[in-house]
């Protein structure tokens, strides 16, 4: 995709999502982390349903690990792989207490050493509690870049890097959130709604179903 191109569909993306941020409830950069923990192979409306209370009972690290994995199940047993989750919870509380002062630390590296915590997770708290320049590539990310001819890639992080080199400077903190919920509101995997889409003209995808 030409840089014209790339330009434009950014510029009609950020036209029509005035308000581009995460969909998941948080109130602080420790409350992020965790919620997107719970996001992993689950949707931001089920995370949302469970860590109300989850902080509310345990607002801090400190006393998230004091819980223990049993209690920490039992306010997230409705999420998706939520035992791997509890235990993965309460380890990077244990983590964030004994290394980082209680602390979400600032650096890849830091945060892919925490429990539960890949690439991708740690993209998005960079991105979004720090606002460091750096695009996570989930599902509908990944869709988007190989569906438009944005940034193809046969693997999410081929995609992460060609979107690196193809997304503008100026658009590239706030690329991760614009790409995600256009795609799942209007790019959605099995029937795209190509007739409301604000950058048909820019996608390249051949079956495209409008203009």
């Amino acid at each position: 995709m030409k840089s014209t191109k790339i330009e434009s569909l950014f510029r009609k993306l950020n036209d029509s999502i005035p308000k581009a941020e995460t969909e998941l409830y948080y109130r602080n950069t420790f409350e992020l982390l965790i919620a997107v923990i719970l996001s992993a192979q689950a949707t931001d409306i089920s995370v949302n349903k469970v860590t109300p209370g989850l902080f509310a009972s345990f607002p801090a690290p400190q006393e998230m690990f004091e819980a223990g994995a049993e209690t920490v199940l039992s306010h997230i047993k409705s999420i998706g792989l939520a035992p791997t989750k509890a235990k993965n919870i309460v380890k990077t509380c244990a983590l964030l207490v004994e290394n980082h002062a209680a602390q979400v630390p600032q650096n890849r590296e830091q945060l892919e050493a925490l429990a539960g915590v890949g690439r991708k997770t740690a993209n998005v708290i960079l991105n979004t509690a720090f606002g460091q320049p750096v695009i996570a590539v989930d599902t509908h990310i990944f869709r988007i870049s190989n569906r438009s001819g944005l940034a193809p890639g046969k693997t999410v992080l081929q995609v992460e890097e060609n979107l690196m080199k193809v997304v503008p400077e100026k658009w590239k903190r706030d690329a991760h959130h614009l790409l995600i919920l256009h795609g799942r509101y209007v790019c959605k995997a099995r029937k795209p709604d190509c007739e409301h889409c604000v950058i048909v003209k820019e996608c390249e995808h051949p079956d495209k179903t409008a203009p």
